[in-house]
């Protein structure tokens, strides 16, 4: 549940955040009631058990569940403030977040709000700390307790240089709870990381093919409190983490610290500062700590970039040598939410949530063109251009939800990206005519099987369509697309509406002026019905069955009881259970035309109908639904296939029409809302 908390840094701000324990009480609550009791807390929901570590393999040595006062005397939480040589690497491949926390610790503001600093060993200690994270547009407070994995009383993963500190073994501890477990760690982007401690937005460039304005881009970057991070690619499994000569790591994470120039030689040379998370192994060539560039230059220069020329992991580098070495540049930049106070410019943020489900809106990328018309369509209305601009500034960031989380049950990242199209006034959700013959005016690089996918663009004022998609058809997961503009512009999620236009059919001709097929639907009926003149439901199975399963071009496995009572219901004008001939006739008319719109449908002549088509067949019967409804559907009546039966698409139209009608029979306002008492919603649900 949402609550409110005041951030630790003293700004005043209030902050709403959610409690991520399984009985939603609050790191304070549980707090209190362990001092009330005299007991250290004990997390229920990350207990102190192998599972909590690792959930592919077996753990590999026999660890120990140690809290800090059992590992050194006189711990502490921060010792002398929270500083990047508090980052220690362990036995867990986890770099890439601990070059995120490196960089937090540049942040004081943000570093306050992720790692709350009114916790610790003294006053008020109960075993029980807590952490501050952004998941999907909400912030997240995550309650650990201290019992911390360890081999011989000695700490296995994140730890400080500091062996009686204990901020980032917990913080690494709250992730990977968040996560799921400590092997969830194990790979990612620095990216991922810089997003969860700001909720920022992340950019990534390529420095071989970088912009030639790349140090200016990174020196802004720093001075607006931007997070940065840099790699260096592998070409094999067998690189990862190998170091070279001049004692640079391959694919492993490092942070950005800083950016600079000196004067060196009459000449202006541009610095740039990296550090290795493990706190140790760093450049060794032009610029080191060591190097002889520093004896040449001012004093006064000297002391304001080398503070320390220790081997903490931290060092400067030529820029020229940097962009030689590195391949990736990660740039998290903080938005509304994460700036503070006096910055005074801030992105405008449109966001959304939403699903690729398979058989309805997971329709893979533009290569697939017969279903990737169906991924969610999101419409942007950039109208103001940017101050003494012509163009508008956006950036879109395609995120995928919960994906490390889901590792235990065997999913990993999808290929993810999005396209951008020019869209048409009209506001519906666009068809595969519309992506056949319009192309792209914009989208991201490439696709990728990162958490986010993120690219800024310069895009004249104008009408938008942003289709985000994963790769392949067929992949489902859940994401969050948000939408950063200069100015204030508008987004909206098509495909959202939910209507339907049934007209009543017209009456059938009395006797006397039947047509030759009106006398022989006749004929049939009174063959059918009997004395009694009319049709029961299980005599409409009968016929329906007998009449259907002769048709060679659709496939039909018959229809169900059930379904012919629905039929009934549907057609039924009188109330009597039964169809009499001006109800059979109608609904035959009914059926023509249901049939034909199946066949239309039926591209490849199969028989059965693609699910990624109902949409479409559904709105040419009159009905039009949106997305949530339409993944309902698809998941009730489609095959493992993404194929519907002929004999599903008649269950599934009539139900639809028959529920059409009777809401629209309710809502006589037509205010598109109804309300009905118990008895009411039960003859309802029973009769459909």
């Amino acid at each position: 549940m949402p609550y409110v908390v005041n951030q630790a840094s003293g700004s005043g701000q209030a902050t709403l955040v959610e409690s991520t324990q399984a009985d939603g009480k609050t790191f304070e609550q549980l707090r209190q009631e362990c001092l009330k009791k005299g007991k250290l807390f004990e997390d229920p929901d990350f207990p102190a058990v192998e599972d909590s570590l690792f959930f592919s393999q077996r753990v590999p040595v026999n660890f120990e569940w140690k809290r800090p006062g059992e590992i050194c005397q006189n711990p502490q939480f921060i010792t002398g403030g929270a500083t990047r040589t508090d980052i220690c690497q362990g036995q867990l491949g986890d770099c890439w977040l601990l070059a995120a926390i490196a960089s937090l610790t540049l942040h004081e503001e943000t570093l306050k709000r992720v790692v709350p600093h009114d916790q610790g060993f003294d006053h008020g200690y109960a075993g029980i700390f807590h952490f501050q994270f952004w998941q999907h547009n909400k912030w997240m407070d995550v309650v650990v307790d201290d019992r911390l994995p360890c081999v011989r009383s000695k700490l296995m993963f994140l730890h400080s240089a500091d062996q009686t500190e204990f901020w980032s073994a917990l913080l690494e501890k709250a992730y990977a709870k968040l996560n799921g477990s400590y092997e969830s760690l194990k790979g990612g982007s620095t990216m991922e990381a810089m997003e969860d401690f700001t909720g920022g937005v992340g950019e990534m460039y390529e420095t071989k093919s970088a912009p030639n304005n790349l140090f200016i881009i990174l020196k802004k970057a720093v001075e607006r409190g931007s997070m940065l991070g840099c790699s260096i690619d592998i070409t094999s499994s067998a690189e990862s983490e190998a170091q070279t000569t001049t004692g640079l790591v391959k694919g492993h994470a490092y942070s950005i610290t800083g950016v600079d120039e000196v004067n060196y030689r009459g000449a202006k040379v541009q610095l740039i500062r990296v550090r290795n998370p493990w706190g140790q192994v760093e450049w060794n060539g032009p610029w080191s700590d060591n190097a002889r560039e520093w004896s040449i230059i001012d004093s006064a220069e000297k002391n304001r970039l080398l503070h320390n020329s220790l081997d903490d992991g931290e060092f400067w580098m030529e820029f020229g040598d940097f962009k030689s070495n590195y391949d990736k540049i990660e740039i998290c930049n903080l938005t509304a939410d994460s700036l503070s106070d006096d910055i005074t410019k801030k992105w405008e943020v449109n966001l959304f949530e939403g699903n690729w489900i398979r058989g309805s809106t997971a329709g893979g990328c533009r290569n697939f063109i017969d279903t990737f018309w169906t991924n969610p369509q999101f419409k942007l209305r950039l109208k103001d251009p940017d101050d003494g601009d012509k163009l508008c500034s956006v950036i879109v960031a395609l995120l995928q939800k919960n994906r490390r989380r889901l590792r235990k049950e065997g999913l990993d990242m999808e290929t993810v990206g999005f396209a951008i199209y020019e869209a048409p006034d009209d506001q519906d959700h666009q068809g595969k005519d519309f992506f056949r013959y319009n192309g792209s005016k914009a989208r991201s690089r490439s696709y990728v099987n990162m958490r986010e996918v993120s690219e800024r663009f310069r895009l004249p004022p104008g009408n938008y369509l942003v289709v985000p998609t994963t790769f392949q058809p067929h992949k489902e997961a859940d994401f969050l697309i948000r939408i950063f503009s200069e100015k204030k512009a508008g987004a909206v999620e098509m495909g959202n509406t939910i209507q339907a236009d049934l007209p009543d059919p017209p009456k059938p001709n009395p006797p006397a002026e039947e047509t030759d097929e009106e006398k022989g639907l006749r004929r049939l009926f009174e063959q059918i019905a009997g004395s009694d003149k009319a049709i029961s439901a299980r005599e409409l199975q009968h016929v329906l069955n007998s009449v259907l399963s002769r048709r060679k071009e659709v496939k039909f496995d018959g229809l169900t009881l059930n379904t012919c009572h629905s039929i009934i219901n549907l057609m039924d004008v009188d109330g009597s259970g039964m169809l009499e001939f001006e109800e059979f006739k109608v609904f035959w008319d009914k059926l023509k035309k249901w049939i034909m719109l199946f066949l239309s449908y039926d591209t490849d002549r199969s028989g059965r109908m693609s699910s990624y088509e109902l949409r479409s067949a559904l709105t040419a019967a009159g009905m039009q639904l949106n997305n949530k409804i339409l993944q309902l559907v698809c998941l009730r009546f489609a095959d493992d296939n993404y194929e519907i039966d002929f004999d599903d698409y008649l269950t599934l139209i009539v139900r639809l029409e028959n529920m059409f009608r009777v809401f629209q029979a309710f809502d006589s306002k037509k205010t598109g809302e109804i309300s009905m008492n118990m008895q009411q919603f039960l003859m309802l649900s029973m009769n459909v």
